[in-house]
C-alpha cells in the first residue's frame, strides 16, 4: 500500500505572499494545523504549523525551561498578542523547508520518515513534484493496522 490510499486529497495550500494574520485566518476556519506553501506551479516551497504561528506568542521563556509545570500561570502575557507589525509579515519569514514524499511511497517509508522527523503531517508530491495530498500519521496509521484485519 501507498500514501494515496490514505492521503487527504483536499488540501488546502497557500503561496509564500500569505500574511502570516491571513494564514492564521485560514488556521481556524478550516481546522487544519499544516499548511504546504506553494509556487506558482503548486510545488510545495515550504510550510507553515499551526505551532509555528503559536511560538509567536509564546513566552522567551519558554524556550530556556525544560519543565513549565511549576508555571502556573503565564500572567500578562497570557494576553498579549503578535504586534501588527508581524502579523502583517508574510509566510515566507516563518516557513520551513518542506519534506515530501512522492505518490508511491509506501505506508511504512512514509510513516519513518514522520517519526525521524518528527512531523505529523506530510504532503505528497506527484512524480512531477505537484501537491496532491496530505498524509497524517493517523491516516498512515489506521490504515496499517486495518490491514491487521485481514490478517490470519
Amino acid at each position: 500500500m501507498n500514501v494515496t490510499t490514505c492521503m487527504k486529497r483536499h488540501v488546502v495550500s497557500i503561496p509564500a505572499s500569505t500574511t502570516i494574520r491571513e494564514a492564521a485566518a485560514i488556521f481556524v476556519k478550516k481546522h487544519i494545523g499544516l499548511l504546504p506553501v506553494v509556487d506558482k506551479n503548486d510545488k510545495p516551497i515550504g510550510v507553515i504549523g499551526i505551532r509555528d504561528l503559536l511560538k509567536l506568542e509564546m513566552p522567551d521563556f519558554v524556550n530556556f525551561v525544560l519543565d513549565v509545570d511549576f508555571v502556573h500561570d503565564f500572567g500578562a502575557v497570557e494576553d498579549t498578542r503578535p504586534p501588527a507589525a508581524t502579523l502583517n509579515k508574510t509566510v515566507r519569514s516563518l516557513m520551513r523547508p518542506v519534506i515530501t514524499v512522492e505518490e508511491d511511497c509506501g505506508l511504512l517509508r512514509a510513516y519513518s520518515l514522520m517519526l525521524q522527523q518528527n512531523l505529523h503531517d506530510i504532503p505528497v508530491v506527484s512524480k512531477d513534484g505537484k501537491l496532491i495530498g496530505i498524509a497524517s500519521r493517523v491516516d498512515i496509521g489506521v490504515t496499517i493496522l486495518k490491514s491487521w484485519e485481514k490478517a490470519e
